[in-house]
C-alpha cells in the first residue's frame, strides 16, 4: 500500500467472515457498538457482492436504517443495479473508505461472505483486464462446457476451481481467451496466504444448521416484500446488469416473474441453490490457514454478545502486537458441521 492509501499498520482492522446465514453481520455490529460504548470509534465496511447495488436491500439482508444510525456503514448502495460493479472497483473503494475511517481516529470491521473481494483488500490481488466481447460468447454456454474448455486451454487453471463454479469458470476463461494467456500464469493463484495487516477472524455454524437458518431467512424476507422488490428491479429503467441479476433468490424470483417457474419452485430453487453456495463459501474460508474461528458453543442460537466479546478480546491483543494475520494463526477452533 502507498502512503496515502489505508494505514498498514498490523492489527489495526479486522475482518469477520462466514457463510451466508451464519449471522456474522449481527455480531458485526454487535462487536462495533461495544467498541464504541468502551471510547473506541469502530466503522463497518461491508464485504457483499450484492449490498454495493441500490434498491436491492430485502434480498441481500442490507443493515437496516436504524442500525446504520448505530454505527456508521460503507460499502452499501454503491452501485446501480444496471451496473457491473467490479472486484477492482471494490477493492479501489474500500481503500478509499479506510483512508476516511482512520482521519477520522476509528478503526474498521470489514464483513462479508464475499471471498473474493476479501481476499482482494486483505491481500492487495492484482486483477486482470475485462474482455466484454469474450464475456459475450461464454455466457451463452452450459457450465459443463465451461469447464471443458478451461481444462483444454488453462489445466492448471481447471484444478483450481470448482467444476460448478460458474462465475469463476467464466472469468478465468475470459482472460485467458481475452488475453491469450492462461488465468493461471497471473501467479500462484488464491491458494497463496501471505501475511496481511488484517485481523482476520470467522464465524462457522454446522451445515445443517445453516442450513435451517437459510430456510428460515427466506420465509422472512418474502413476508417482507421481497418479492415485490425483486418485480420493482425488474420493471426500472435500465433494468438489471448481469451480475445484479445472478443474485440469488434474486434469480430464481426474476425466473418466476417471466413465467419459467411457479412460485413454489422459485422457492425451492433458491434455497437450495443459497444452500449450496453456503457450503462453497465455507469450503473458501476453510482453506485460508490466517483465519481464527470462533465458533459459538450453542450453535442453534448463538449469542452475538459472546461472539463480539471474544473476537474483540483477540482483535484488541493483535492490536497491542502490532499483528495482523499470518499462516500460523487461525487453527480451527471446533468442527465445521
Amino acid at each position: 500500500m502507498s502512503t496515502s492509501g489505508p494505514d498498514p499498520r498490523p492489527g489495526r482492522h479486522v475482518v469477520l467472515v462466514g457463510c451466508t446465514a451464519s449471522g456474522k453481520s449481527a455480531v458485526a455490529l454487535e462487536l462495533a457498538r461495544r467498541r464504541i460504548a468502551a471510547g473506541r470509534p469502530t466503522e463497518i465496511v461491508s464485504c457483499d457482492s450484492m449490498a454495493v447495488y441500490r434498491g436491492m436491500d430485502v434480498g441481500t439482508a442490507t443493515p437496516t436504517p436504524a442500525e446504520r444510525a448505530l454505527v456508521p456503514h460503507h460499502l452499501l448502495d454503491v452501485a446501480d443495479p444496471s451496473e457491473e460493479y467490479s472486484v477492482v472497483r471494490f477493492r479501489d473503494d474500500v481503500a478509499a473508505a479506510l483512508v476516511g475511517i482512520e482521519s477520522r481516529g476509528a478503526d474498521a470491521v470489514l464483513v462479508g461472505g464475499t471471498g473474493l473481494y476479501v481476499r482482494a483488500v486483505t491481500d492487495g490481488l492484482q486483477v486482470p483486464g475485462r474482455y466484454p466481447e469474450v464475456l459475450e460468447t461464454l455466457d451463452a454456454l452450459p457450465t459443463e462446457e465451461l469447464h471443458a474448455r478451461l481444462e483444454e486451454l488453462d489445466p492448471l487453471g481447471a484444478r483450481r476451481i470448482e467444476p460448478n463454479n460458474r462465475r469463476r469458470l467464466v472469468r478465468a476463461l475470459e482472460v485467458t481467451i481475452g488475453s491469450g494467456r492462461p488465468f493461471s500464469a497471473g501467479g500462484p493463484g488464491l491458494g497463496v496466504y501471505d501475511p496481511t495487516p488484517f485481523v482476520l477472524t470467522g464465524i462457522r455454524l454446522p451445515r445443517a444448521v445453516v442450513g435451517r437458518r437459510v430456510s428460515a431467512r427466506w420465509e422472512a424476507q418474502m413476508a417482507a416484500g421481497l418479492l415485490d422488490e425483486v418485480r420493482a428491479l425488474a420493471d426500472r429503467t435500465g433494468g438489471l446488469s448481469r451480475t445484479a441479476a445472478e443474485a440469488l433468490g434474486y434469480r430464481e424470483l426474476l425466473a418466476y416473474l417471466r413465467g419459467e417457474h411457479t412460485l413454489g419452485e422459485a422457492t425451492e430453487l433458491a434455497v437450495r441453490r443459497t444452500r449450496q453456495f453456503a457450503v462453497r463459501q465455507e469450503r473458501w474460508f476453510r482453506r485460508d490457514p490466517r483465519i481464527m474461528w470462533f465458533d459459538p458453543p450453542d450453535p442453534e442460537t448463538p449469542d452475538r454478545a459472546a461472539l463480539a466479546e471474544r473476537i474483540d478480546t483477540y482483535w484488541s491483543e493483535c492490536a497491542r502486537e502490532r499483528r495482523g494475520s499470518a499462516a500460523t494463526v487461525g487453527r480451527p477452533t471446533g468442527p465445521a458441521g
